[in-house]
């Protein structure tokens, strides 16, 4: 993945060059002009974001902005490069595109043991991921990434993901220094982008995660898979 400052990824010109049709809301292929050369970035503004009835209007640009933060915060660089800004159709989330390895089985892969998805699954865990299908898991090189993270941060567990191979498992010692990390996040880093019982549910499930001691369960109370699955 292209190692790119996050001030010229807000400040670049960007322009749309496309539209990822099979995307719920409005997904955006765009570029922005970087050292003389477009790269591309996906412009997923809030104009074209279809309401749900579980999520506050208007807030899906800012989730996918947290997920990122949470991230990088945590030292786990799992989401490319995001950033809210504003483009040809208002403020919105804009992303690094990151290549899909073509050699890269995926399947196999998100149902493996891979000791780097434990990772993702504390992450998802942590940022209540309710979208974590095969299809938003990336291999770029060696490091894994997730994408769309729109559907995040819901102050009611709503957890659903493909990646349930370690539930119920003993949490290892990276994983508990990662949830030490996360109590550890000073809230102001995330104030601007999710609402206070947002980011007080954050440091809940944290705390939660540490006490149990354990990869999450599946909830008896909505589906532990989202659909489609890819």
């Amino acid at each position: 993945m292209r190692n790119i400052s996050l001030d010229l990824l807000t400040s670049a010109e960007l322009r749309v060059t496309g539209r990822i049709i099979d995307a719920s809301n409005a997904s955006l292929l765009g570029e922005v002009a970087i050292d003389d050369e477009w790269v591309t970035v996906i412009y997923k503004p809030v104009v074209g974001e279809r309401p749900l009835w579980d999520f506050p209007e208007g807030t899906l640009a800012n989730r996918e902005v947290a997920a990122f933060a949470v991230s990088e915060l945590l030292g786990l660089h799992i989401v490319p490069p995001t950033v809210l800004r504003d483009g040809p159709f208002g403020i919105g989330a804009v992303q690094l595109w990151s290549e899909q390895d073509e050699n890269f089985d995926l399947l196999s892969f998100a149902q493996s043991r891979d000791d780097r998805l434990r990772s993702m699954v504390i992450f998802d865990a942590l940022v209540n991921n309710t979208d974590r299908k095969f299809g938003h898991i990336l291999m770029d090189g060696e490091q894994l990434l997730g994408c769309d993270h729109g559907v995040t941060f819901h102050v009611e567990d709503k957890l659903r993901t493909v990646l349930w191979q370690f539930t119920g498992e003993e949490l290892t010692q990276n994983d508990l220094i990662l949830l030490d990390s996360a109590l550890g996040i000073d809230e102001s880093q995330l104030r601007p982008l999710l609402s206070v019982e947002e980011i007080e549910a954050f440091y809940a499930r944290a705390e939660r995660l540490k006490s149990e001691g354990i990869y999450p369960e599946p909830s008896d109370d909505w589906p532990a898979v989202p659909w489609p699955p890819f």
